[in-house]
């Protein structure tokens, strides 16, 4: 990490309430959050956008682990990969299909609704564009709130994956 870490005498009230904050909902001050807190403004809505892609947004657990796995693979963000790669397993994401992706293969899902997905955001990632048919087919599984939550999840993971 290049940004010093803070330690809390260091912090000012705002940034020792958000740590705070943020240890309480996720187990501690790990990764990004370390680096984000010495802008508090910045840490507090990654904080609440992240908060929402990981648990609260429309998508299920695990096509929000497996979003999180393929933006870190898009960025070789190692941190995020490592800290997502077995949540993302036990929620239900196949590791043939992690395995794929590691390796920078095309995975293959048996869910004809996990398969449209994993293509929309691959193409989101890869193309920086959607094909017709894959739009259509992503939005007749998961409607125009989970396409525009996969997009929130995918921007708020790609965000951790340059940190």
């Amino acid at each position: 990490m290049r940004l010093p870490v803070l330690s809390e005498e260091e912090m000012d009230p705002r940034q020792q309430e958000l740590a705070a904050r943020i240890a309480g909902r996720r187990g501690g001050v790990r990764g990004p959050f370390r680096v984000w807190l010495h802008s508090p403004e910045m840490c507090e809505r990654a904080e609440s956008l992240g908060a929402f892609a990981r648990f609260d947004c429309s998508l299920p657990e695990h096509l929000r682990e497996l979003s999180l796995l393929m933006a870190a693979r898009n960025w070789d963000a190692q941190y995020s990969w490592n800290a997502h790669v077995r949540q993302a397993v036990e929620a239900g994401v196949p590791e043939a299909a992690v395995k794929a992706i590691a390796e920078k293969r095309e995975a293959v899902f048996d869910d004809e609704a996990d398969q449209a997905f994993y293509r929309f955001c691959r193409e989101v990632l890869e193309e920086h564009f959607v094909s017709d048919d894959t739009f259509a087919r992503a939005l007749g599984h998961f409607g125009a709130r989970g396409l525009v939550d996969t997009i929130g999840a995918l921007g708020n993971f790609t965000m951790l994956g340059m940190c």
